[in-house]
């Protein structure tokens, strides 16, 4: 079947708040997100997590959001394009210095929480950050949410773009996430979600809902690193492809 990556956000704490386990967790994705330094994360946690990424050989990426710690990124904030390619290219700067100083590289951006959502609807939005991507490093991939605006803006800059599906969300009919909050939205049984993530890699189709099939490219299946049961989804998610003989690799090394 192939090869896939397992990614998860990780370095999500803030100062002396932790959050998540990020070292657990770094025994079994493949890729991960590390968060920049406006949603979460600081210059202490950015450069910790990309030196144990870097001892495990997890590959690493940015993980850009909205500037708002308290709401850690999930609620959308009245920024331009412009201002939100300028917040994009700050903080992908910020972790490629941070990176190379733990002796590593970012190789991938990934777009964080209501700033990733608002990109998938709206092109505007998935414009300026692609683009912010690619005056940062034209080299860095775009990882983006499957079928979504995102998709079409890093093709249109020109960027490497892949696409990837939740372990742990619920699809709409139309193949975007189920709003948190929203019955469906969150997938929280290790087996469901491991079984639901196999169906799709083996159908190559976002499976919604509703039980729609939605054919598209996986390329990495991401398991958000700051839930109570995100170690078990993640060992359960791999474990159940590994023995569907499904190899994971890092999408972009």
């Amino acid at each position: 079947m192939g090869s896939v990556d397992l990614n998860a956000d990780l370095g999500e704490g803030y100062g002396a708040y932790a959050c998540g386990d990020d070292e657990a967790m770094l025994a079994v994705v493949t890729s991960a997100n590390v968060a920049c330094g406006l949603h979460a994360g600081d210059p202490e946690i950015m450069a910790s997590t990309f030196r144990l990424a870097r001892e495990r050989g997890v590959a690493v990426g940015a993980h850009p959001g909205f500037p708002d710690l308290w709401g850690f990124g999930r609620r959308r904030m009245p920024f331009t394009p412009a201002e939100i390619e300028r917040l994009v290219a700050y903080q992908v700067g910020a972790a490629a210095g941070l990176a190379a100083y733990a002796g590593h590289r970012i190789t991938y951006v990934k777009a964080h929480g209501a700033l990733a959502n608002l990109a998938a609807e709206d092109r505007a939005v998935a414009d300026a950050i692609a683009r912010a991507v690619r005056a940062v490093d034209r080299d860095l991939a775009l990882l983006a949410i499957a079928l979504t605006a995102q998709v079409a803006a890093g093709a249109a800059c020109g960027l490497d773009v892949h696409q990837e599906i939740f372990a742990d969300r619920g699809y709409t009919e139309d193949g975007q996430l189920i709003p948190r909050g929203r019955p469906g939205a969150l997938i929280t049984d290790t087996d469901e979600a491991a079984a639901r993530v196999l169906a799709m890699v083996a159908a190559g189709a976002i499976l919604t809902a509703g039980g729609t099939s939605l054919p598209t490219p996986i390329r990495s299946i991401c398991v958000h690193g700051d839930s109570t049961h995100a170690v078990a989804t993640a060992r359960a998610v791999r474990a159940r492809l590994e023995g569907a003989g499904v190899t994971l690799l890092p999408f972009r090394p």
